[in-house]
């Protein structure tokens, strides 16, 4: 196989297992992709719905199929010239008794094979908690569970071992703590949680556990095993452990050697101790299974993948071998080239005006991260200031820093920290983490009103010190291993930080327009000039060429089509500012939900209003309407609890909640409510052929520019889509398939208000623009990309590159901050839109200015003027955005 042309990430689980997706390979090969790219693969909980929590690495999950359905969905992926890529987890399990190395660890404790395999503090200062593990699955405190029967003793009765019974799992007994000398109903008679005696007996059996029940409240508190952000059904894996390693990765290397797998996605590459040694053990691995791989299958070496968020001017790693990310930070840049800059200002008034909150972004996000470190990870952070007491205390320098002084200055560096975490390993820390560490000193010490001199800013100065990786000369060991130890805990506690305070609390919290909040993006990068795009497009050129390009993902807040038609809204911010204050005025009044509250409602409904149920139009037939205002009402609970501000996941306001769930029922039932809903949706209908025309902006960037386009299931059609579960609903594969029957069979694409309305147009471009880069591949993944300039009275709202390779060129065009004026495309009045190029056109270098170009969506020869320049109104005749191409002989 050779490396991906162009990738599609399809969602498995047992509603779509591995042979329905093995039904759809036809239709993505006709659309031109050239790998699936597969969520995970290996077994999970029973009934996951997204992979991540795994209990067998060493099984493809039954529910998706087996390994046998793998196996047939390669055979059918090849004999259409497509690979496979799968989504692998090595940083974290479901810390669940089906995991049969969890539920080893909970029978035998640190006796047991597996104790090393997870993150499991066995030394815990609580003297409760030595030499066991926290089980924070109790719905009630202990002692309550206990009294009301919760927590049972049980008798497999295929096994006869006996278990305990807790919250519908089955948890397995220490062999050495059951009582000698009965049999299996007298013991269950004896350890009868209703009667008093056998309470007492059954708690005492319950402290001879190597696990310690608890009431779920004291995660936060009292956990000592990480976690998977601050989630207790997830434990992290060791796999910095090279026997670890080995035994998560066996199958899917297994599965790369039989050239069943092409590529690799690395889930959260953040979570690991060690991501740089991580990789290059993963790469050794991959060449010794890849001389194994089938003559028919052979590739120089695998596409590798990390999922990772980038903060603002971060780059991945140099030293790590990856082909680049899974495209957050591509999918941040479009987002932010499509909104006008100017917009920021009145948007960011309008919101304060709305909130009384005059705190800059970064104040915000600092105030979320301190409530992260206080309430929801102060078990882990309290394990990382005992680390570093630990390395004060063996220097006698240092030893006189308390704990107390220490979580002080730590608690502002982390508060502080502005990405997700250093890399710090091989002898110290990178260029990039010098400066997000010099950058996080700064601003502690600001934090801490540490002046030079003070003793809270030596103590920072001393805590940057001690987690820069390097080794000092004539170190003990003692102190090395402490300092290593404490370093990995604070690169294991940022990520999992800065996710929960940024993506999920400020970006629930802060929303002047909510096309900005997404996965990848920061508060505080609201646009992104023409110029910052293509420096950023340049970078990823010269360094990751093959890093993948995604507009839409299983984490993305709202679908890539909601996002574009939010951002018009940057071309029109008074109007919009004074439009959204008229609804939230017209809603039902009362104190609770807030303003800002009721204004994320009405952004949403006007950003999410499905573009085929036409303009003008209130609603479609009332069982539709009521079906979608239920997916909104799901997105704004979820919302309201991530804001953490008025109701939350740990403690809900039912009041508040019923509230705001109340302006939806006032919405589908009230008259005045469907008034008002009417005039959102005309407002949303006259919007949306704007919105798709910066829909196919990033569409047409996402599947020309240097990089490998990746396509969400299903978003080849309009996305609407919010927040998770909603962007993993099933996709009408039958209309897609279908409407790409048509596109294929036609010359030119179908340019008709039904092909607007229902996305047909967006699907025909993808595929045109993927048969392109499939004739010339070359082009695609190796050719040169520079900016066009462009002259003519529109000359701003233009943006061109020019791709070159081996006699082959590609101009790639699309407007810049002009949906509005140009929505005529979208709404049958293209020769309106085309007339406003009338005298702009692209200047193109000499030797290409006498060449022979065509479009490729239709094949239509492009007619130059005399001087070689190519008219805006030529190029973009019919459509928004266009792919031209010259091919020399």
């Amino acid at each position: 196989m050779n490396a991906p042309r162009a990738t599609a990430r399809l969602q498995l689980h047992a509603g779509f297992t591995l042979d329905e997706a093995r039904a759809r390979v036809d239709y993505y090969a006709d659309l031109g992709i050239s790998h699936l790219y597969l969520s995970p693969i290996t077994r999970a909980r029973a009934g996951s719905t997204h992979g991540y929590d795994v209990i067998d690495h060493g099984a493809v999950n039954p529910e998706l199929g087996g390994e046998p359905a793998l196996e047939r969905l390669a055979r059918a992926a090849r004999r259409r010239g497509l690979g496979l890529i799968a989504d692998i987890v090595p940083n974290h399990m479901a810390a669940h008794p089906a995991n049969a190395w969890w539920r080893d660890v909970l029978a035998l404790g640190q006796a047991s094979s597996y104790a090393r395999y997870f993150d499991i503090d066995w030394s815990a200062p609580d003297p409760a908690l030595r030499g066991k593990v926290l089980l924070p699955v109790l719905p009630d405190p202990y002692g309550d569970a206990l009294a009301r029967g919760d927590i049972r003793l049980r008798q497999d009765l295929e096994s006869a071992a006996f278990e305990l019974e807790v919250s519908g799992a089955r948890y397995p007994i220490a062999p050495s703590s059951i009582p000698r000398g009965y049999g299996g109903q007298a013991l269950l008679r004896l350890h009868d949680p209703y009667t008093e005696g056998g309470r007492e007996r059954l708690h005492g059996l319950l402290e001879r556990q190597h696990y310690r029940l608890a009431w779920w409240r004291t995660a936060p508190d009292q956990i000592n095993w990480r976690r998977f952000f601050e989630i207790s059904e997830l434990v992290g894996v060791r796999v910095e452990d090279e026997a670890v390693f080995d035994d998560v990765h066996a199958l899917v290397l297994r599965l790369y050697a039989q050239g069943i797998l092409d590529g690799f996605r690395i889930d959260h590459i953040d979570g690991l101790a060690a991501p740089g040694a991580y990789l290059r053990r993963l790469n050794q691995r991959l060449a010794q299974a890849g001389a194994a791989r089938p003559a028919a299958c052979a590739q120089p070496c695998a596409y590798v993948v990390a999922e990772k968020i980038l903060a603002a001017g971060e780059k991945p790693d140099p030293r790590w071998r990856i082909d680049g990310t899974t495209g957050y930070d591509f999918m941040d840049q479009i987002g932010a080239l499509l909104h006008a800059p100017a917009a920021e200002a009145p948007l960011r008034g309008f919101w304060q005006a709305l909130t009384g909150d005059m705190r800059t972004p970064r104040e915000q996000l600092e105030a979320a991260r301190r409530l992260m470190l206080s309430r929801h990870f102060p078990a882990d952070r309290l394990a990382l200031v005992r680390s570093l007491e630990q390395v004060a205390q063996l220097d006698e320098r240092t030893r006189d820093w308390s704990a107390a002084a220490i979580d002080r200055a730590l608690s502002a560096m982390l508060t502080a920290f502005p990405a997700y975490r250093t890399y710090a390993e091989d002898g110290g820390r990178g260029e990039a983490d010098h400066d997000v560490c010099r950058k996080a000193l700064q601003r502690a010490m600001v934090l801490l009103d540490a002046r030079p001199g003070t003793a809270d800013a030596a103590l920072l100065e001393q805590l940057d010190r001690w987690l820069d990786g390097v080794d000092q000369p004539g170190q003990q060991a003692q102190a090395r291993e402490a300092r290593s130890q404490a370093l990995h805990r604070f690169q294991q506690l940022t990520p999992p930080l800065a996710a929960k305070s940024l993506e999920d609390t400020l970006l629930y919290r802060y929303g002047p327009l909510l096309s900005r909040n997404e996965v990848g993006a920061s508060p505080d990068g609201f646009a992104l000039t023409a110029d910052a795009f293509r420096e950023k497009t340049d970078a990823r050129a010269r360094t990751h060429p093959r890093a993948m390009l995604a507009t839409a993902t299983h984490d993305h807040k709202r679908g890539e089509d909601v996002r574009a038609r939010l951002a018009v809204l940057s071309e029109m911010p008074e109007l919009w500012r004074d439009t959204a204050l008229r609804w939230i005025l017209a809603l039902p009044a009362g104190d609770a939900p807030t303003l800002a509250d009721r204004y994320l409602l009405v952004q949403t409904l006007a950003g999410a209003w499905p573009a085929d149920w036409g303009a003008g139009r209130a609603a479609p037939p009332g069982d539709r309407l009521a079906q979608w205002l239920a997916r909104v009402s799901q997105w704004q609970l979820k919302a309201l609890r991530e804001a953490k501000l008025h109701t939350n996941w740990t403690d809900p306001d039912p009041a508040y909640e019923a509230a705001a769930e109340g302006l939806l029922g006032f919405l589908l039932s009230d008259p005045a409510g469907r008034g008002l809903l009417g005039e959102i949706a005309a407002f949303a209908s006259a919007l949306a052929p704007a919105g798709m025309i910066n829909s196919l902006t990033q569409t047409l960037l996402r599947n020309t520019l240097p990089g490998i386009p990746d396509l969400y299931q299903g978003t080849e059609l309009w996305d609407f889509s919010l927040v998770d579960p909603d962007n993993r609903r099933p996709v009408d594969y039958r209309l897609r398939e279908a409407l790409l029957r048509q596109t294929r069979a036609a010359g030119a694409i179908d340019l008709s208000d039904r092909a607007w309305r229902s996305g047909a147009v967006k699907q025909a471009l993808i595929q045109r623009l993927l048969a392109a880069r499939s004739r010339l591949p070359a082009l695609f993944a190796q050719g040169d990309c520079k900016a066009v300039p462009a002259l003519g009275s529109q000359a701003g709202h233009v943006l061109a590159w020019l791709r070159r390779h081996a006699g082959q060129s590609a101009l790639i065009v699309a407007p810049h901050l002009w949906a509005r004026g140009l929505a005529g495309y979208a709404s049958g009045r293209a020769g309106e839109a085309r007339a406003q190029w009338a005298d702009t056109a692209l200047r193109l270098p000499s030797p290409l200015a006498s060449g022979a170009w065509h479009d490729a969506t239709d094949g239509r020869r492009l007619r130059l003027r005399p001087d070689g320049s190519l008219p805006l109104a030529e190029i973009l005749r019919d459509m928004p955005v266009a792919l031209c191409l010259s091919v020399r002989d």
